[in-house]
């Protein structure tokens, strides 16, 4: 497949809402392909449609991310056309969470625990699970991104503000 350009801060297209996909056509498919293809190459867990360019609401996730043991070599990837949050339970606070998008930065987090997701799979068959843990860490974060919200949009103003001035610097240098 290929591997597709990942957008970054301050990209104004990040903090865009995406649109409702209404069918799952065979460039849909094919480009959640190259989206995993992009998040194992980054190397990441997680990539949402907005981050390569595509404003629909579509996710993928490394299968095996909330399994520790499983070998690193093994690229599974599950894709989520249109998923939703539709409760979530306890607090837990996502130590260093990092995001493709927002380069050279992490910060804690607080998250729901535990999540309840509604979404169609790759085939347009209707889901519905619980996740804990990373995993529910992973779908807040990437469903984040298709309401145009960045991990940094969760912080503290003080550490956005900080993170914001080091990116104009930095764009203002190069």
């Amino acid at each position: 497949m290929a591997i597709l350009k990942i957008l970054t801060y301050p990209e104004k297209s990040l903090s865009q809402p995406s649109v409702k996909v209404n069918a799952i056509t065979e460039d849909i498919k094919k480009l959640t392909c190259d989206m995993a293809d992009t998040m194992f190459n980054a190397p990441g867990v997680g990539l949402a449609a907005p981050q390569v360019g595509v404003n629909k609401r579509i996710i993928i996730y490394n299968t095996n991310a909330a399994n520790p043991d499983e070998d690193d070599s093994i690229q599974e990837f599950t894709a989520l056309i249109n998923p939703e949050i539709i409760s979530g339970s306890g607090s837990i606070v996502s130590e260093k969470e990092a995001c493709l998008s927002v380069v050279d930065y992490s910060a804690d987090v607080k998250r729901y625990e535990s999540v309840t997701v509604k979404a169609l799979n790759i085939d347009g068959k209707k889901l519905k699970f619980d996740a804990k843990g990373i995993l529910a860490i992973i779908m807040q974060h990437e469903i984040d991104h298709l309401d145009g919200i960045l991990f940094i949009d969760r912080i503290s103003v003080l550490k956005r503000t900080m993170y914001k001035k080091k990116i104009a610097k930095k764009i203002k240098d190069q």
